[in-house]
């Protein structure tokens, strides 16, 4: 298995980046920051990873987020 030190993503599920998007944020401020409805009606974990594991654009703005997010954190 080859690693790549520079990806902020690598050995990162899904779920957990969900997870520590949904503590950073809030569902609230999730489902204005990515207008998906999974994080805007009813939100929970398992719905939105149903929907985002089945949508790859959708998948790609969470992890994009995930990315500034961390990237943001880095700086302070």
């Amino acid at each position: 298995m080859t690693t790549h030190p520079n990806n902020p993503l690598q050995g990162k599920t899904l779920e957990m980046i969900l997870n520590e998007l949904v503590a950073h944020y809030g569902w609230t401020e999730l489902g204005q920051s990515i207008t998906i409805k999974c994080f805007q009606v009813d939100p929970s974990i398992k719905s939105s990873l149903i929907f985002l594991r089945k949508t790859p654009w959708a998948r790609k703005k969470v992890e994009d987020l995930y990315i500034h997010t961390n990237w943001k954190r880095e700086l302070q």
